[in-house]
C-alpha cells in the first residue's frame, strides 16, 4: 500500500479542476478507523463490510447506517495497522460464494504465526448465531507464511469466477527485494496464489486446484502459485461481468503498474519484479534488461504523477451511465488522482478528477457501484456523477430506472392480464403511437398486434 517514506497530508495534491467534470465523490460514511477495504457478501442483503486496518470489520446496514457493533473484531490477533504508514494489519476480506448458506468468510492479516514469529495469516471464519455478525472464536487458519520485513504484505484476497480463492502477496519488504522472493517459485512472496477452500489435500487445510500452473511441476515450486514477479500488489479485483483479473502493483522508485489477466488465462505469468518496474528495467544489479518470459503490464505511470498505486474496479453499476461502464478505475495513494482505463481502447488512461485525500482502497457493492476510502480521515465516499440525470423527477437516476415493461398497458401495473390486452386494443384502434411496436413504423397493422402478443407472452422483466 504505502512507501517507507512519510507521506503526510502536506504532500497531497490540492483539489483542482477536474479533467472530466462529469465525476466526483460524495460522502457515504464517516467515523471509520483507517479504512483499507470495502466489499459485500453477495447475499442480496444490501449490506457492506469495511475493514479497519487495526483489526475490525464494520458492518454497514442496507439503509446505509453504520452498525455500532463490528461484524468481526480480531484486533487482539492482528499485528500493526494502527498508526502512520504502517503496512501491516487486517488487509483483506472475501466472502465465500455460498456465504448465504454456509456462512463462511476469509481474511488476510499480519500477526503471530502458529509456529511463532511474524507473518501473514489466511484464515476462515464463520457467521455467528446472530447472522448479522461473524464469530471471532471460529478461526481456522488455512495458510501461514513468514514475512521477513514489516512492509510489502500485499493483503488482497478474493474469489474468482472459478470458485477458487486468490491471494495477493508482497515480496517480503525492505527494498530491491533483497531475497529475490518475487521471482523464485520456492516461496509464496511476491505472488498471486490460488487455492481451493472447499476441499483439503493431505497435510493442508485447503486443496490445490489441479490446473494450477505449477501443481504438476515435480520440482520445488509451490503448488499454490498462480502468478509471480509481483512487488506489492495493492488491490486486485475481478471484473464482476467478464471475470477478468486486474492487479495493481506498487512500484519502488520510479514506476507504478497495472497488470491485466483475461478470464480463462492459464496463469503462470511472470510480471518481472525485481528486474523490472512497470515496463522499465529496475537497474538492480544482476538483472537482465529484458526477458521474453516477462508479461508486460497494460499500463504504467511514472512518479511524476504519483508514487503508490491503489487498484480499483471495473465499473458495472447503473448510476454513472454507459459512458463509464466497463472502465477500470484506480488511483494513487500519494496524489489522490482518480483515473480510469478503457480496455476497449488499448487501455487508454483518462484523468477523471483529483481528490484531496489519501486513497487507501476502492470498494464495490453488489450493484457494481464504486466506493473510495480515505485512510487518515476515516471517510468512505461514493463515486457519482456531478449532475445525475433524473428526467421524471422521481429521485431515481435515469440510467437506473427499472426497465420498462412494454405490454403493461393498464393498472394494476407490474402484472399482465386481460386489462392490458384491452388497453392495447384501445390504443391500436385510436391510432396511438404507443401501439406502434413493429416495422414498418408510422402505421398500425397486423405486425404490431403480433409483436404485442409476443411481448405479452414473454412477460415483464
Amino acid at each position: 500500500m504505502l512507501k517507507n517514506a512519510v507521506l503526510g497530508l502536506g504532500m497531497l495534491a490540492a483539489c483542482g479542476t477536474a479533467a472530466n467534470a462529469q465525476l466526483t465523490t460524495e460522502v457515504f460514511l464517516t467515523g471509520i478507523d483507517r479504512p483499507v477495504f470495502l466489499t459485500h457478501a453477495g447475499d442480496d442483503s444490501g449490506r457492506l463490510y469495511i475493514i479497519e486496518q487495526e483489526g475490525q470489520i464494520r458492518l454497514v446496514n442496507a439503509d446505509g447506517t453504520l452498525a455500532p457493533t463490528p461484524f468481526l473484531d480480531i484486533d487482539s490477533s492482528v499485528t500493526g495497522g494502527n498508526s502512520g504508514n504502517d503496512e501491516r494489519g487486517l488487509l483483506g476480506l472475501a466472502f465465500h460464494p455460498d456465504y448465504e448458506n454456509n456462512g463462511k468468510f476469509y481474511v488476510n492479516y499480519t500477526g503471530t504465526l502458529s509456529s511463532g514469529g511474524f507473518g501473514t495469516i489466511i484464515a476462515e471464519y464463520q457467521r455467528s448465531a446472530v447472522p448479522e455478525f461473524g464469530d471471532p472464536s471460529s478461526e481456522r487458519r488455512l495458510l501461514e507464511f513468514s514475512q521477513p520485513f514489516s512492509n510489502h504484505n500485499g493483503g488482497w484476497l478474493g474469489f474468482g469466477p472459478d470458485g477458487y480463492l486468490y491471494i495477493a502477496t508482497g515480496d517480503g519488504g525492505s527494498g530491491n527485494d533483497p531475497q529475490n522472493n518475487a521471482a523464485r517459485l520456492v516461496n509464496l512472496l511476491g505472488k498471486m496464489l490460488r487455492i481451493d477452500v472447499d476441499n483439503q489435500d493431505p497435510g493442508l487445510e485447503y486443496a490445490i486446484p489441479a490446473d494450477n500452473p505449477f501443481a504438476a511441476a515435480g520440482d520445488n515450486a509451490r503448488d499454490e502459485i498462480w502468478d509471480y514477479g509481483l512487488r506489492n500488489p495493492w488491490r486486485s479485483s475481478f471484473d464482476m461481468e467478464t471475470g477478468d483479473l486486474w492487479m495493481a502493483d506498487v512500484g519502488q522508485f520510479s514506476w507504478e503498474e497495472i497488470n491485466f489477466q483475461p478470464a480463462g488465462d492459464p496463469g503462470g505469468n511472470h510480471y518481472g519484479w525485481r528486474c523490472r518496474e512497470g515496463n522499465q528495467s529496475s537497474g538492480i544489479s544482476g538483472c537482465p534488461s529484458s526477458d521474453p518470459d516477462w508479461v508486460d503490464p497494460v499500463h504504467d505511470y511514472s512518479h511524476s504523477l504519483g508514487c503508490s498505486i491503489t487498484g480499483g474496479y471495473v465499473y458495472r453499476g447503473c448510476e454513472l451511465g454507459d459512458d463509464f461502464t466497463g472502465k477500470y478505475f484506480f488511483s494513487d495513494f500519494c496524489t489522490g488522482t482518480i483515473w480510469y482505463l478503457d480496455p476497449d481502447n488499448s487501455f487508454a488512461r483518462t484523468t477523471a478528477f483529483d481528490t484531496n485525500f489519501n486513497v487507501s482502497s476502492f470498494g464495490q457493492d453488489e450493484n457494481g457501484e464504486i466506493y473510495i476510502g480515505n485512510l487518515f480521515q476515516g471517510t468512505i465516499y461514493r463515486l457519482v456523477l456531478t449532475s445525475p440525470p433524473d428526467a421524471n423527477g422521481d429521485g431515481v437516476i435515469d440510467t437506473c430506472e427499472p426497465e420498462a415493461c412494454v405490454p403493461d398497458f393498464a393498472e394494476p401495473f407490474g402484472t399482465l392480464n386481460f386489462f392490458d390486452i384491452a388497453a392495447y386494443i384501445g390504443a391500436f384502434n385510436a391510432g396511438e403511437a404507443s401501439a406502434d411496436l413493429a416495422a414498418p413504423f408510422g402505421s398500425l397493422n397486423f405486425f404490431d398486434i403480433s409483436a404485442y402478443i409476443g411481448l405479452y407472452n414473454a412477460g415483464c422483466p
